[in-house]
């Protein structure tokens, strides 16, 4: 299963006029510090909103000429078990790189592929008749395919040692 992991950060600027000045050096100090390990992650501001009345807020508080950003940082995690396992593995990594910036994950998506739609092979009944029981057509379909039989696996190895000597 894959996911899309969406963590929000709470970066610190300095020297700063302005709300859209810290949300520019933010993002551009976030960058640097995600890459080139991590250029695969998203950079974007985040959303924030008044907790009383809900209304919408700048990503960045700005006092004293120092901010305090809100950016949402989005990767996707391939080949995990849950929800929670793509979580951890999201902060993990992005936590790593973003040293004493708080993160917080906000959304943790379930993508769909398309190689999980091929191995399903349509539904269950139409793969229980396609396999058998047991799975064996695919078996005899991939030996066939291939073209291996069991007397040619003795031909390889004796090949490839003798690659090795020389």
């Amino acid at each position: 299963m894959d996911c899309r992991v969406v963590v929000e950060a709470a970066v610190p600027v300095y020297d700063v006029g302005s709300a859209d000045e810290a949300v520019r050096i933010a993002i551009s100090k976030t960058g640097e510090m995600l890459n080139p390990d991590l250029n695969y992650v998203e950079i974007d501001m985040g959303d924030r909103s008044c907790p009383h009345c809900g209304d919408h807020l700048e990503p960045a508080f700005i006092a004293a000429d120092e901010g305090l950003v809100a950016l949402e940082l989005e990767m996707t995690v391939f080949n995990v078990e849950r929800d929670e396992h793509a979580a951890r593995i999201a902060r993990k990594e992005i936590g790593q790189r973003l040293e004493n910036i708080p993160l917080e994950v906000l959304e943790v998506e379930t993508i769909e592929s398309d190689e999980d739609d091929a191995q399903d092979g349509g539904t269950s009944e139409e793969s229980a008749a396609d396999t058998g029981d047991d799975g064996s057509a695919i078996e005899d379909e991939l030996d066939l395919d291939v073209g291996l039989d069991d007397d040619d696996d003795d031909d390889i190895l004796p090949e490839f040692e003798e690659l090795v000597e020389e």
